[in-house]
């Protein structure tokens, strides 16, 4: 299986990203990491906020590869799509993916299921993702970088 194996199956579209796209992206994500450290926040939200940091640190490497990820299933093949783009260690992925999880359920079904350890634990998920991706562009897409 490959990003273009995805693209086959309609998972993903073809995408140009620009420097500036990229570099609105990073912002995205120093912004969420830094709001989800405001106190008086539920651990729910915190952990939201810090899971659109990885997620979107996910999306410019997607981006970077040429693609975007279509409706369908978009965040799931956002992080999955890490096997692929910065060669991810499956703990990784799986990690984010159980955040994925768990705040479909704090969003949308049960609030208070977050606890501040896992809020924690989030947000330093996405501060290595975005240090990993940083480093990854530097190496595969320099001319990306602003």
């Amino acid at each position: 299986m490959s990003l273009r194996d995805w693209q086959k199956k309609k998972w993903l579209t073809e995408h140009v990203a620009s420097p500036a796209e990229i570099s609105g992206l990073l912002g995205v994500i120093e912004r969420d990491m830094s709001d989800s450290r405001v106190s008086g926040l539920s651990p729910d939200w915190k952990m939201n906020i810090a899971y659109n940091a990885a997620l979107q640190a996910a999306t410019i490497a997607l981006y970077a590869c040429g693609f975007r990820a279509s409706r369908e299933a978009h965040h799931l093949r956002v992080i999955q799509s890490l096997r692929f783009t910065i060669k991810a260690d499956k703990e990784i992925i799986d990690q984010l993916d159980q955040f994925r999880k768990k705040r479909n359920i704090s969003d949308y079904e049960l609030a208070g299921q977050v606890s501040d350890s896992e809020a924690s634990e989030m947000l330093e998920l996405a501060i290595s993702l975005r240090d990993a991706i940083r480093e990854w562009l530097k190496e595969n897409h320099p001319e990306l970088i602003e």
